[in-house]
Parts: structure tokens; C-alpha cells; sequence
């Protein structure tokens, strides 16, 4: 299926799941964000998108806890449980089970990677109740960890959906949902799919282009080589100055996590706001996320070169060092 958005393709891979399972109920991850259409915000469990998120859940939403492997306190296996009881007490309603939606990698969240095996044990679970496993790649994906294509194959699993856009359009309005032919097919008891632009030729042109361009320019090959060189930087700042608590990610997505003490791991979001202002006076735009908004979302280009990576790395360390 082709889209406008990432919103979009999340709102019709959450129709899919009800049309292919008969049933509603969605199991999420707190401090996701999926998109701002009513299925997608519904799913989005992040108060720095949207303060509001957790008060206005409908009732076939059941978000579980953020297995942040930062800042969490459980082991893989005890993330693993909150959603086993999650649905355990689904089971017990007989309500039953639409699906499961996550980012393969933690996007909002800095770029955090999710605990070993999570997915794995966490899909087996929901398609033995009959659920599909969506995997929102819209941010994550289309080689911009530069170590996979996809986000998900960090996990060593296969979802039943997938949900792009973003990159996929290099800032055309341009997404899309892949999934089985079966699944697929399941949308036509609840009607007949179609969207006015999702997939026009305009569109279509503009997302082969892009698939070309990666290829030729081998721009996959590139978020990995410059991004672990910039990782390799930001790793080493991070000895120096005790406010960096973090460097999550990897290629062109990573997390720069921002606290004030290294053990209780108290958010530095007046710090981390202070940086971007002065950074955005020397020509550096960033933007704070995560619930605290304590983290810079590294997201460039995946055209990025050395030389530019080397120079966000430079112009922070002095800012870090002069004082903002």
C-alpha cells in the first residue's frame, strides 16, 4: 500500500491488524510516538509529542513499559514479562488480541536499542494469540542505521507489517505499508483501500529515485562508516564531560543523553534545551527528545560527510567547554 506519511501507514497497518484478526485490542510501548492521525496518536504513548498521551488512551490501547535499556532497572527477561502479563490479563477478558506495534529501535527515545531477544519472544507471544507484529520502521529504517537496512534485523526477527515514509521520499510526502498478500486481502471485509495521492506517479518517480540514488551512492555503506566514525567522537566527549550520560544508537540515528548525575541519571532538560540555543546560534540546528526532552536526536542526511560530522562534533565540544 502506498501513502502520504508515516501517520498514514501506521493508521492503516493498525486497520490491518483489526481487519486480519477480527479483534481490537493493540498492545504499544510507553514513550512511542507512531504518528497524529487518530489510530496513530492513539497507539503514541510519548508525552514530550504530546503531554496529554497517557490521560487519553482509548480503552484498546495497552501500553506496557518502556524497555529502555538506559534508564530501565529490569533485565531482558523482566521486560519481556510485563508483556506476558499484559496479555495474560488480555487472555483472561476474552477479548483477544489485534497486534503489536513498536519501533524496532527506540526512535523518540534517542535511539536506544531494545534488550536482546525482546522482539523475538515478544512476537512468538503475540502471533500465538493470533496478533500481527507491526515494526514502525518510519524513522529508524531504510539504511539509516547504516548496519542494517531495516531496524528490526538487530533483532533477528521478521514482522508481519512494515511501515515506512520519511526517507523514503527524502522529504516528498511519500510512505508505505508492506505486508503478505494475505493480510493484505483481509482489508476487503472492511471495504476497498485507496488514497487520492498515496502512490501517484509523481510520487512513485520520486521514490525510485531515491532507492536508485541510495544505491548508486552507496548511501547505506555511508551512515555506517560516518556514523560510527561520529559515534566513535561523541563516545570519546562523553569521557570528558560528565554531563553526556550517554551515546545511544547507531549509523545516522543516534541519541546524545544529556544528566546530571551518572547514578540516579537525573535528566539535564534545562541544560540540554540551553545547548540547542547555543548551538543554533553557531548554525547547529538540534532538537531535544525523549519524555524528559533531555536528548539530542542525531538524524542528518545519510549524504552526511566527515568533515561535517567532525564539525557538530567540534563546534559542541566547544560549547561544552566554553559554557553555553
Amino acid at each position: 500500500f502506498l501513502v502520504n506519511s508515516g501517520s498514514e501507514a501506521n493508521d492503516l497497518a493498525l486497520r490491518l491488524a483489526w481487519a486480519w484478526s477480527g479483534r481490537r485490542n493493540i498492545v504499544s510501548l510507553l514513550e512511542a510516538y507512531h504518528g497524529w492521525t487518530v489510530g496513530s496518536d492513539a497507539v503514541s504513548t510519548s508525552t514530550a509529542d504530546n503531554p496529554n498521551a497517557l490521560g487519553t488512551r482509548p480503552s484498546w490501547v495497552h501500553a506496557v513499559v518502556s524497555p529502555n535499556t538506559y534508564r530501565g532497572n529490569m533485565t531482558a527477561g523482566q521486560y519481556i514479562g510485563t508483556v506476558l502479563d499484559k496479555l495474560t490479563a488480555l487472555d483472561a477478558s476474552g477479548e483477544g488480541l489485534a497486534g503489536f506495534i513498536c519501533e524496532p529501535i527506540y526512535g523518540n527515545a534517542g535511539g536506544i536499542p531494545l534488550p536482546t531477544g525482546y522482539l523475538k519472544r515478544v512476537y512468538q507471544e503475540i502471533r500465538s494469540r493470533g496478533g500481527l507484529c507491526i515494526a514502525d520502521e518510519v524513522q529508524v529504517g531504510y539504511g539509516r542505521t547504516g548496519h542494517h537496512f531495516w531496524g528490526f534485523e538487530q533483532q533477528q526477527v521478521v514482522p508481519d507489517v512494515i511501515t515506512i515514509a520519511k526517507g523514503m521520499g527524502n522529504g516528498h510526502p511519500l510512505g508505505a505499508v508492506i505486508t503478505r498478500k494475505e493480510i493484505a486481502d483481509a482489508l476487503e471485509k472492511e471495504g476497498y483501500f485507496f488514497s487520492s495521492a498515496g502512490g501517484s506517479p509523481v510520487s512513485s518517480v520520486v521514490g525510485n529515485t531515491v532507492l536508485d540514488i541510495m544505491e548508486d551512492e552507496q548511501l547505506q555503506a555511508n551512515a555506517r562508516k560516518v556514523g560510527d566514525h561520529l559515534k566513535e567522537r561523541l563516545e570519546g566527549l562523553k569521557q570528558q564531560y560528565s554531563l553526556i550520560g550517554a551515546v545511544h544508537g547507531m549509523g545516522l540515528y543516534m541519541g546524545l543523553e544529556f544528566v546530571r548525575d551518572h547514578v540516579s541519571l537525573e535528566p539535564a532538560t534545562e541544560e540540554t534545551m540551553a545547548l540547542c540555543d547555543r548551538l543554533l546560534e553557531l548554525g547547529i540546528i538540534m532538537q531535544p527528545t525523549g519524555d524528559h526532552l533531555n536528548i539530542f536526536k542525531i538524524k542528518p542526511p545519510l549524504c552526511l560527510t566527515q568533515e561535517s560530522a567532525d564539525y557538530f562534533a567540534d563546534t559542541l565540544e566547544s560549547v561544552l567547554q566554553e559554557g553555553w
